[in-house]
C-alpha cells in the first residue's frame, strides 16, 4: 500500500503534517477528510527507505515495546500498529507505517526490517529471521533488547571516560590561545625598553608568531585534519594505526577488551537464537570495528570450515588473550559455546569498567597539573615584567 505525505489544518486552524497509507491518492484524501481536516498539500511519499533510520535510543524503545506487546498476547501486526500509532508525530513515523504496510501485505518481519539497513544491522536481521523460523520471536526481541542495552552502556562508559578530560583540555587550550593572542599583545607597551626575563621573552615570541602566522597555522591544521580523516577511512591506514596503538600497554587493553566484548556478546546472542556458527562468526566480527581482530576471526573461520577447532585457530593470533582461548576450548568440549561467550563478555566488561575508572582517576589530575602549569607559566611571564614596572614607579 503506497504512502502519502500531507499537510493540513485542523478545525481550530492548527497546522499539521504526517504520512498516511492508502490504496490510491483519492483514498488518502478520503481518509484525511474523515479526520475532519482541511488538506493543503498531499503527494506520494518518495523518501527512500535507506534514508530513514531510528536513533539507537529509539531502536531500543521499539525493540522493548514490540517484545512487551507480543509477550502480552497481541498479534504481530496489531503490535506494530500500536507502536505506529504511538509515534504518529515522530519524524520516523513513516518507517513504522511502512513496516505495518509490508507486514499486512504478507512480508516477513525480517524482510520488512531489511529495507532499513541503517537501523537494523545484520545481527538484528539474522536473529529476527532465525526467530521467525523457530517461532521464538519474543525471546529473540528480549535478547536483542539486552544486547542493544549493553552496547549503549559500553559506548557511554567510553564516552564518560574521555568527555571530561577532553572538555578540560579544550577549555585550557582556549584560555591559553586567548592569553597569547589578545591579552599579551595589549600589554606590549609595558615591556618595551626593559630587560625581559627569558621566560617572558619566549612567551612574547610565541605570541608574535601566532599573531603573524596564526591563520596559516589554522589552515594547515585544518587541511591536515581533513587529509587524516580520509586516510583513516582506508583499511590499510586503520590497520597501521591499530598496530601502533596495540604497542601502548594500557591503551592496548582498552582496545582489545572493548572489541572482544562486542564480539562475544553478539556471538552469544546469535548462537542462542539458533544462528549457525559460521554465520555467527561472520556477523559478530563486523561489529568489532577492529581490522586486526577482524582478520584474526576471518582467518579462524577458514580453519573452522576445514574442521578445525575455533580455539586452536584463534590461538594463532597474538592479539587474542589466552583467557579467551582457554575458555573457548572448554566450551568446545562441553558444547556450551553460547554460555561461555556470555561469560567471557561479562569478564571483559568488568575489566574494562575497572580500567576506565582507573584511567579517569589518573588522567583528570594529570591534565589539571600539566595544563595548570602551562597556563600558570604564561601568566607568570606576564606578571614578572609588571612587578619590575611597579617597583620602578615606586622608586
Amino acid at each position: 500500500m503506497p504512502l502519502y505525505k500531507y499537510k493540513a489544518l485542523t478545525e481550530e486552524g492548527k497546522a499539521m503534517s504526517g504520512v498516511i497509507d492508502a490504496d490510491s491518492y483519492f483514498m488518502a484524501k478520503e481518509k484525511l477528510h474523515k479526520k475532519q481536516v482541511l488538506i493543503t498539500q498531499i503527494s506520494e511519499f518518495e523518501k527512500k527507505s535507506k534514508e530513514i533510520f531510528l536513533e539507537p535510543s529509539l531502536l531500543l524503545s521499539f525493540t522493548r515495546e514490540l517484545g512487551q506487546l507480543l509477550h502480552a498476547g497481541l498479534p504481530l501486526y496489531e503490535s506494530l500498529l500500536t507502536i505506529e500509532e504511538k509515534y504518529q508525530k515522530h519524524k520516523a513515523h513513516s518507517l513504522f507505517l511502512d513496516l505495518c504496510d509490508r507486514l499486512k501485505g504478507g512480508s516477513s518481519l525480517a524482510a520488512a526490517f531489511a529495507r532499513y539497513p541503517k537501523t537494523f544491522d545484520q545481527v538484528y536481521l539474522s536473529m529476527i529471521q532465525a526467530a521467525e523460523q523457530s517461532g521464538s520471536l519474543v525471546h529473540a526481541l528480549d535478547e536483542l533488547k539486552e544486547l542493544i542495552t549493553r552496547q549503549q552502556k559500553l559506548k557511554k562508559q567510553l564516552f564518560s571516560a574521555l568527555a571530561y578530560p577532553s572538555f578540560l583540555a579544550t577549555f585550557c587550550f582556549i584560555v591559553l590561545i586567548s592569553l597569547l593572542i589578545f591579552v599579551i599583545p595589549s600589554m606590549k607597551e609595558l615591556f618595551e625598553g626593559r630587560e625581559l626575563h627569558p621566560m617572558t621573552y619566549c612567551v612574547l615570541g610565541v605570541s608574535n608568531f601566532l599573531i603573524e602566522y596564526g591563520f596559516f597555522l589554522f589552515s594547515s591544521f585544518l587541511t591536515l585534519g581533513i587529509i587524516a580523516f580520509f586516510l583513516f577511512k582506508r583499511r590499510k591506514t586503520k590497520i597501521l594505526m591499530q598496530k601502533n596503538l596495540l604497542k601502548v600497554p594500557f591503551i592496548k587493553d582498552l582496545i582489545l577488551q572493548s572489541a572482544l566484548i562486542k564480539f562475544c556478546r553478539s556471538a552469544s546472542v546469535l548462537l542462542e537464537s539458533g544462528v549457525p556458527l559460521m554465520e555467527t562468526l561472520m556477523l559478530s566480527r563486523k561489529l568489532m570495528k577492529n581490522p586486526l581482530l577482524e582478520e584474526a576471526v576471518e582467518s579462524a573461520e577458514k580453519g573452522v570450515i576445514e574442521g578445525k577447532k575455533l580455539s586452536e585457530e584463534l590461538k594463532k593470533s597474538p592479539h587474542i588473550p589466552q583467557l579467551m582461548i582457554r575458555m573457548l576450548s572448554i566450551a568446545e568440549e562441553t558444547g556450551k559455546m553460547s554460555n561461555m561467550l556470555q561469560n567471557i563478555s561479562e569478564i571483559y566488561d568488568e575489566n574494562l569498567e575497572k580500567d576506565l575508572s582507573q584511567l579517569t582517576a589518573m588522567l583528570q589530575p594529570a591534565l589539571l597539573i600539566v595544563l595548570g602549569a602551562v597556563v600558570g607559566l604564561v601568566v607568570l611571564s606576564i606578571l614578572l615584567p609588571l612587578t619590575d614596572v611597579s617597583s620602578f614607579v615606586s622608586t
